[in-house]
């Protein structure tokens, strides 16, 4: 069972995801960020989106990974209260990371507006594997 903590920061948000598996671990992350923005609890599941995303090692596919959630809320609207990671796995130089979010369209009258995020860092973002955990550390500028 994974776990998501929001840890002390003097200007922005600081998540640390902890989880059984990779793939668990970034599903998390992209829960996360919906979390800094609104209540999840509020977000119904309307509409699913497929998201595929790749990086050139496990760093920047997490940080394209959330960068690809913040632009589906910034371009179409769309906030995820559930997110499915089905894979992560290497092909050829890359990370591939295929994932399915279901949610809907931002409503103002029924999302409450929390924390606007301006974008992902890769500032003090961690990634570790180990005994069979995964524990993903990650910043987001507000």
């Amino acid at each position: 069972m994974g776990v998501i903590r929001f840890l002390d920061h003097p200007s922005d948000v600081y998540i640390e995801v902890e989880a059984d598996s990779l793939e668990e671990a970034y599903a998390l992350s992209g829960v996360a960020l919906y979390q800094v923005m609104t209540d999840v609890e509020t977000i119904e599941k309307r509409e699913s989106i497929n998201v595929e995303v790749s990086g050139y090692d496990l760093y920047s596919l997490l940080y394209n990974w959330l960068e690809e959630l913040l632009y589906l809320f910034d371009a179409k609207g769309f906030l995820g209260s559930e997110v499915k990671v089905d894979n992560i796995g290497k092909a050829g130089d890359e990370f591939k990371l295929k994932a399915v979010v279901v949610g809907e369209k931002y409503d103002p009258s029924k999302h409450p507006s929390k924390t606007g995020v301006k974008a992902v860092t890769y500032h003090l973002m961690e990634i570790e594997q180990l005994d069979g955990r995964c524990r993903v550390r990650f910043v987001l500028d507000i």
